[in-house]
C-alpha cells in the first residue's frame, strides 16, 4: 500500500500552487437533465421523466483543466470547438469558472462535443451524445501545434487528454512530446484506443482496464493479469511510468525500475464514476509537479478519484476535501491503536 504522511502532504500541496499545466485534447460540454420517474409512457415501455432541473458542466479536457485549477494550478486549455451554440455555451462556462479560452480553436465543419445525461432519482437513465470522431484537418492541427509551441516556455507540465474526438493525432503527439522532451517537461497521457500506442517515452501513461483490454486483446480478471498487461505496455511504449486504473480494484503503478505497486481503491461511496479519470490524471500530474514521488502522486490521485465518485455528475476535486480525506485516512490507524 502506498502512503503519504501529513508533512509530505502539506509540502506537496504547497508545491502544486501556481504550476502551469497545458491540458491538450478533446473539450466537451456535459449537460444534465435531472428529474423523477413516476410512470411509464403509454406510447412505449419506457420511463417518463418529470423534469426538475437542467445543468451544464465542463467535461473532457475542460474538466481536467478545472481540476488543475481547483488544485491550485494554472491551466492552459487547448482544444477545438464548433461554431455553434454549444461551443459558445462551453466558452462562457469556462470564463465563469476562471479558465482561459484563448487556446480554443473553432472549426465550423464540426459540432462542439456535448454529452446529455438523463438522471432520475440520482441514477443514469440514458445518455445522448452529439459529436464527430473525425480527425481535425492538417491546417487546424498546425495552428494548434503553433499555439502550443509559442507558449511552451511557460509550461511546467503537459496532459494529453484523448477521447477519440479528433484533436489528438500523430502529428500533434510528435510535436508536443518533442517540445516537452527538449525542455524536460513532464508529459502525462490519458489514452483512448485509436492512438493508444502512439505515446512512446512519456512521463506517465494512464490507461484504464477497459482500454488496456481492448488495446492488448486480452481479458484482465486478476492481479496476475494486470501485472502481465502492465509489463507488456512498459515494453511496447517505454514510458517512465504506467498507472493503470482498475475501477473498484484500485490501481496498479508500474515504474521504470521494474517496481510494481498496487493502490487499493479509496472510494467510500460510489454514486457516479463520470469524470473520475479526469480527476485522477489532473491530481497525478499536479502531484508530480508538486514534488511528490510517483508513488505519492498515485496515492493522491487515488484519493481524488474516490472523492469525486461520491458525487452524481462530473465535478472537479476540491483541494480542501482532498486534504481532509487523506488526513482522515492517516489518522485512522492511530485511532484504531488507541482503542486497542
Amino acid at each position: 500500500m502506498i502512503s503519504i504522511d501529513q508533512h509530505r502532504l502539506r509540502a506537496v500541496c504547497d508545491g502544486m500552487q501556481g504550476k502551469r499545466v497545458a491540458v491538450i485534447g478533446d473539450v466537451m460540454l456535459d449537460r444534465y437533465i435531472w428529474g423523477r420517474v413516476n410512470r411509464l409512457s403509454p406510447e412505449a415501455p419506457v420511463p417518463v421523466i418529470d423534469l426538475d432541473r437542467e445543468q451544464s458542466r465542463l467535461g473532457g479536457a475542460s474538466n481536467v483543466a478545472q481540476n488543475i485549477l481547483s488544485l491550485g494550478g494554472n491551466p492552459l486549455l487547448v482544444g477545438v470547438i464548433g461554431d455553434d451554440s454549444t461551443g459558445r455555451e462551453l466558452t462562457g462556462l469556462l470564463g465563469e469558472n476562471g479558465l482561459p479560452t484563448d487556446g480554443l480553436f473553432t472549426d465550423p465543419a464540426r459540432p462542439t462535443t456535448v454529452k446529455t445525461r438523463l438522471i432520475a432519482h440520482s441514477q443514469h437513465v440514458a445518455r445522448v451524445d452529439r459529436e464527430t470522431r473525425a480527425p481535425i484537418g492538417p491546417e487546424l492541427t498546425k495552428a494548434v501545434c503553433g499555439f502550443i509551441e509559442a507558449g511552451i516556455d511557460g509550461i511546467h507540465g503537459i496532459i494529453l487528454e484523448d477521447y477519440n474526438k479528433g484533436v489528438i493525432g500523430r502529428e500533434l503527439i510528435e510535436t508536443v512530446t518533442a517540445l516537452a522532451g527538449r525542455r524536460g517537461i513532464p508529459v502525462a497521457v490519458d489514452p483512448k484506443f485509436d492512438n493508444f500506442f502512439d505515446f512512446p517515452g512519456v512521463t506517465v501513461f494512464k490507461p484504464n482496464k477497459q482500454e488496456t483490454e481492448k488495446a492488448l486483446g486480452l481479458k484482465l480478471t486478476n492481479r496476475g493479469d494486470f501485472e502481465a498487461a502492465g509489463k507488456s505496455l512498459m515494453e511496447k511504449l517505454r514510458p517512465k511510468n504506467i498507472l493503470m486504473t482498475l475501477g473498484d480494484q484500485g490501481m496498479m503503478l508500474f515504474e521504470e525500475d521494474g517496481s510494481i505497486s498496487h493502490v487499493p481503491t479509496k472510494a467510500r461511496k460510489v454514486a457516479d464514476v463520470s469524470g473520475a479519470g479526469d480527476t485522477v490524471i489532473a491530481t497525478l500530474t499536479m502531484g508530480i509537479l508538486g514534488g511528490a514521488t510517483m508513488r505519492e502522486a498515485a496515492s493522491l490521485a487515488n484519493f481524488s478519484g474516490g472523492v469525486v465518485c461520491g458525487y452524481v455528475g462530473i465535478v472537479p476535486i476540491d483541494s480542501d476535501e482532498l486534504v481532509r480525506t487523506v488526513l482522515a485516512e492517516i489518522a485512522r490507524p492511530v485511532q484504531a491503536d488507541k482503542k486497542a
